[in-house]
C-alpha cells in the first residue's frame, strides 16, 4: 500500500493535535496494514519507545505534514477552491482509495490556516540532508497556490515562512518549478538553478550535486515516499536534459 493509503490512522491521530498527534495516528494506520492494530491502540499512548520508533517513520511524517501544509495554504486566503484541492492531488499523485482518506485529513487541517509552522519546521528538520526534496515540496505547494489564480499576499507570506523553515530559497524553487512545468520549453539554466555565465567546472559541479540529491536510490534510502520518488525521477531526466543542452550550446 502507498504511504497515502496508510493515513487513515493519521486522520484519527490529527485530533490529538500537532505533528506528534498525527504521527501517533499514522503509526496506527501502519499497524492496521500489518494486522497489529489492536495491540498498537492499547500500547501507543503510553509507550515512549513506540513513540520514538514511530517518529522515525519519515515516509508517514512526510505524508502527514505535506497534507497539512497544503490544506492550510489553501485556506490562508479565506476560501479553499476545488482547483487547489485538485492541484494538491495532482502534484502528489494521490489517487484511488487514498483520495477519501487524505480528504478527511485535508478537511480537518483546512479548518484553520494557522499553526502550520511546526509542520514546516518538522519536515525541514526531517529532510535537512536533502534540500532537493524540500525545494520540490515548495514548488508543489506553489503550484497549489497558483491553481486558482496568481499567488496573493497571504499565500506569498505562507510560502515564504515555509521556505524559511525549510532553509531553502523560495524564488529559486519557484523558478525551477515554472521551468519544469513547461513541456518541451525548459530553460536549462533555470532547471539547474544557475546563472547563464557560470563557468564550465562550476556548472558540472552543480549538475553532479543535483543528480546526487535527486537520485531515486538515494531518496529511497532517506525514507522518501515512493510517490515522491516518481517525481524525482522526472526531475532527474529534466536535469540531465538541461545539462546536455547547455553543453551542446557551449560546445563543451
Amino acid at each position: 500500500m502507498s504511504v497515502w493509503g496508510k493515513l487513515i490512522g493519521g486522520v484519527a491521530g490529527f485530533a490529538m493535535g500537532g505533528p506528534v498527534g498525527a504521527l501517533f495516528g499514522a503509526a496506527l494506520g501502519h499497524a492496521a496494514d500489518n494486522g497489529n492494530l489492536a495491540g498498537m491502540k492499547r500500547a501507543l499512548p503510553f509507550d515512549s519507545a513506540r513513540l520514538a520508533a514511530m517518529l522515525g517513520r519519515k515516509d508517514q511524517l512526510f505524508a502527514v505534514n505535506v497534507t497539512v501544509l497544503a490544506a492550510k495554504l489553501a485556506k490562508c486566503d479565506g476560501v479553499v477552491s476545488r482547483a487547489e484541492v485538485d492541484a494538491f492531488k495532482r502534484q502528489f499523485r494521490i489517487e484511488g482509495a487514498a483520495v477519501q482518506q487524505i480528504g478527511v485529513l485535508f478537511d480537518q487541517a483546512r479548518a484553520d490556516a494557522g499553526g502550520f509552522v511546526p509542520y514546516a519546521r518538522q519536515l525541514g528538520e526531517a529532510f535537512a540532508d536533502n534540500r532537493a526534496i524540500l525545494e520540490t515540496v515548495l514548488t508543489a505547494l506553489s503550484a497549489v497556490a497558483r491553481a486558482d489564480g496568481p499567488i496573493n499576499g497571504a499565500e506569498a507570506d505562507f510560502l515564504a515562512r515555509v521556505a524559511h523553515e525549510f532553509g531553502v530559497d523560495l524564488d529559486a524553487a519557484q523558478r525551477a518549478g515554472r521551468a519544469m512545468s513547461q513541456n518541451g520549453a525548459d530553460d536549462p539554466y533555470e532547471v539547474l538553478g544557475v546563472p547563464r555565465g557560470l563557468a564550465a567546472d562550476e556548472l558540472r559541479a552543480r549538475w553532479k550535486q543535483l543528480m546526487r540529491e535527486n537520485h531515486p536510490d538515494g531518496l529511497a534510502a532517506r525514507g522518501v515516499p515512493p510517490e515522491f520518488i516518481a517525481r524525482a525521477t522526472d526531475r532527474v531526466a529534466r536535469i540531465n536534459a538541461a545539462y546536455d543542452q547547455i553543453r551542446k550550446e557551449r560546445g563543451i
